[in-house]
């Protein structure tokens, strides 16, 4: 219930950014956008990678002889999730070119 009051409040404060001209409110919502999705991609990036990580090394530790079959795919795994971590920062830098 919390979180949908959250939301509700965030939703409402946003109701000025819509509007035509770019205003004091426009421009501090889309700084605060900007920065709240490089800070959410940053978290769940690198919650991904750990996750990745452990259940690698889980395979490697029961298996030792499947290091070759399993250290590639991690590596190709993590360089795709750390790029969606390098589009958030670009969409960031685009937000920041806005202002």
């Amino acid at each position: 219930m919390k979180k949908l009051l959250l939301l509700t409040m965030l939703m409402s404060a946003s109701l000025p950014l819509y509007a035509a001209e770019m205003g004091e409110m426009a421009v501090f919502g889309i700084a605060l956008g900007a920065g709240v999705a490089i800070g959410f991609a940053a978290l769940g990036g690198g919650i991904g990678q750990g996750i990745a990580m452990r259940g690698a090394l889980e395979g490697i530790a029961r298996n030792p002889n499947a290091y070759d079959k399993i250290f590639t795919p991690m590596i190709i795994g993590l360089a795709l999730i750390e790029s969606l971590v390098i589009y958030a920062l670009v969409i960031a830098f685009m937000l920041q070119g806005r202002i």
